[in-house]
């Protein structure tokens, strides 16, 4: 029997408060499979949601405050992984574009998880949950013979132990995934099979002035100028699974353009027609 070395690899930014993982299929010279921000929530989610459901089905937590996990994404989140997030049945939010938004945002549950599609992000725990967390676990160790419920007080309390609540920091962040893969027994690549991506293009577009574009509901719906929202939903819809919205940039005169469609080809073609559209309103060519 041939053994087929797969390599399990982490990526850093240089001041350390983003990962992506990625992996190099056996096959492949020439090609890597990234695991991003998208799929790092994803995780985090999907385990402290199981831990969750042993914790409530603990006797004595029948009858207490159910506890509100909410996880929060940008538009630029890949449609997939908002789809996965739904089919666990959690809260999903978007917030505008950056992470002091996100963060924010997240403050607002007794467990908030909100990353950037480029891997920066975390975990936050309100003080009363960890309160509680703690009442329960004052008495009991992982070692000992505990209900599951027990066990995943314990847990949830470790997890926020370790991850940096205060920012996002990708060496907590990459013990706490390396944790939770070691917990669930899964490789690189069940991680990664979560879901598929949705084939996405990003495109820019200049303008002469970027405060002329006016957008509300998280930056998705345009609402100035007058007819441009109505322009892009008109062309998204001739695309399955079509998904498209426009921005102003933050640092330059540019509209920024997203667009995600089933196949790569008709994203980029959305793309290329919403960013023509934004020509027409505004006279400069796409680039």
């Amino acid at each position: 029997m041939e053994l087929v070395l797969v390599c399990r690899c982490v990526s850093l930014d240089g001041d350390a408060d983003r990962l992506v993982y990625f992996t190099v299929p056996p096959e492949s010279s020439g090609r890597i499979d990234l695991v991003d921000g998208d799929k790092i929530l994803s995780l985090f989610a999907l385990f402290i949601r199981e831990q969750l459901s042993f914790l409530n089905e603990k006797e004595d937590m029948k009858n207490c405050h159910q506890v509100n996990l909410g996880v929060v994404q940008t538009a630029y989140a890949n449609g997939a992984s908002t789809n996965y997030l739904k089919l666990l049945r959690l809260e999903v939010n978007f917030t505008p574009t950056g992470v002091k938004y996100l963060h924010e945002k997240a403050t607002e549950f007794d467990i908030g998880i909100y990353f950037e599609a480029n891997g920066h992000g975390t975990v936050l725990f309100s003080e009363s949950f960890i309160e509680s967390l703690e009442a329960r676990t004052n008495e009991i160790s992982l070692g000992s013979k505990g209900s599951e419920g027990e066990k995943a007080a314990l847990r949830l309390l470790a997890v926020s132990k370790l991850i940096n609540q205060a920012v996002g920091d990708a060496l907590s962040g990459l013990l706490l995934v390396e944790v939770i893969l070691q917990h669930m027994g899964w490789s690189i690549n069940k991680w990664n099979e979560l879901y598929h991506d949705l084939p996405s293009k990003q495109l820019k577009v200049k303008v002469a002035d970027r405060t002329a574009v006016v957008t509300t509901n998280a930056e998705t719906v345009v609402v100035s100028p007058p007819g441009l929202q109505e322009a892009i939903n008109e062309e998204t819809a001739k695309y399955p699974q079509g998904r498209c919205f426009v921005r102003p940039s933050g640092t330059e005169d540019v509209v920024r353009v997203y667009a995600e469609a089933s196949t790569q080809e008709a994203a980029e073609t959305l793309a290329n027609c919403v960013a023509k559209l934004v020509d027409q309103f505004f006279g400069f060519n796409s680039s």
